[in-house]
């Protein structure tokens, strides 16, 4: 027997199938919503996933200043960032970050989610995250996602 009845099929830019799904973050708690899109993203949730081809899916999120967070989060947890010079290190807690961004927390929290390399760059292209309800993606006609975990 030589021929083996089962071949291995790996996903490449030609034959993956990349589809557009609209995650509402209404209620929603920030890390759980995130690692479930940061799967989506990569498509982790496809048959025929491959670890280096962008094979996942496009994904809006909308409501994304209604997002929650567990606990005392909201006031004790710090975003680090650095201006470059001495003594420029720079604190913020998420309830400064929603007042001046909302979708920087959900796009902060999931691009930690996906890989350190040039795929996991262009993999964060396939995000789209939007403080309210309207989104400009409505002519590529994005399935609803109802996210259990």
């Amino acid at each position: 027997m030589d021929t083996l009845s089962y071949k291995t099929i790996s996903a490449n830019k030609a034959t993956v199938q990349k589809d557009w799904v609209v995650i509402d973050a209404e209620n929603q708690v920030l890390g759980r919503l995130a690692s479930q899109a940061a799967k989506i993203i990569r498509g982790k949730n496809k048959a025929n996933f491959t670890p280096n081809v962008d094979c996942g899916d496009n994904v809006i999120i909308i409501n994304a200043e209604k997002i929650k967070l567990t606990g005392k989060k909201m006031t004790d947890k710090v975003y680090v960032r650095h201006t470059g010079y001495p003594g420029g290190q720079r604190f913020r807690t998420p309830r400064e970050m929603m007042s001046k961004n909302p979708a920087f927390i959900l796009e902060h929290a999931i691009k930690g989610m996906l890989p350190k390399s040039r795929l996991g760059s262009r993999l964060f292209t396939n995000l789209y995250v939007y403080a309210g309800e309207k989104h400009p993606h409505a002519s590529q006609q994005p399935k609803e996602v109802k996210l259990e975990y």
